[in-house]
């Protein structure tokens, strides 16, 4: 995405609107989805991440937010591809800022939501 695009989806992110999205979609999106979103969200809380980085993560999830997309989200598990890719894009951008403590938050967090056998071991494979 390049700034401009970036700027102008920042402006659908808020942190109440990104908690509102998940708790409606959690369950549509699936636990992979909504644990891409925690460690964005986590790794945009750390203040040694860079104003740039912070500001794709702002983008992406800004995109996730926005109710209107290229496809619909109502859409069952196909409306999320196009959040998903946008979502893993950042999440490969800021990648260096993920530690053990960003993701133990992001599990936490899915396992109130999905229960014990959340599964975060795809997305994790692929930040090493």
């Amino acid at each position: 995405m390049d700034e401009e695009t970036l700027q102008k989806l920042s402006k659908h992110y808020s942190e109440d609107g990104l908690w509102k999205k998940i708790k409606k979609y959690a369950k549509k999106a699936g636990s992979s989805a909504v644990y891409v979103v925690l460690l964005l969200y986590y790794v945009l809380q750390k203040k040694e991440v860079p104003k740039k980085n912070k500001a794709i993560i702002i983008g992406a999830l800004g995109y996730f937010i926005l109710p209107l997309d290229l496809i619909p989200d109502v859409a069952a598990v196909i409306g999320y591809t196009d959040d998903l890719g946008a979502l893993l894009a950042a999440l490969w951008q800021v990648s260096m800022y993920i530690d053990d403590d960003v993701k133990n938050q992001a599990k936490e967090k899915l396992k109130n939501w999905f229960g014990e056998e959340v599964n975060t071991a795809e997305i994790d494979g692929k930040l090493q």
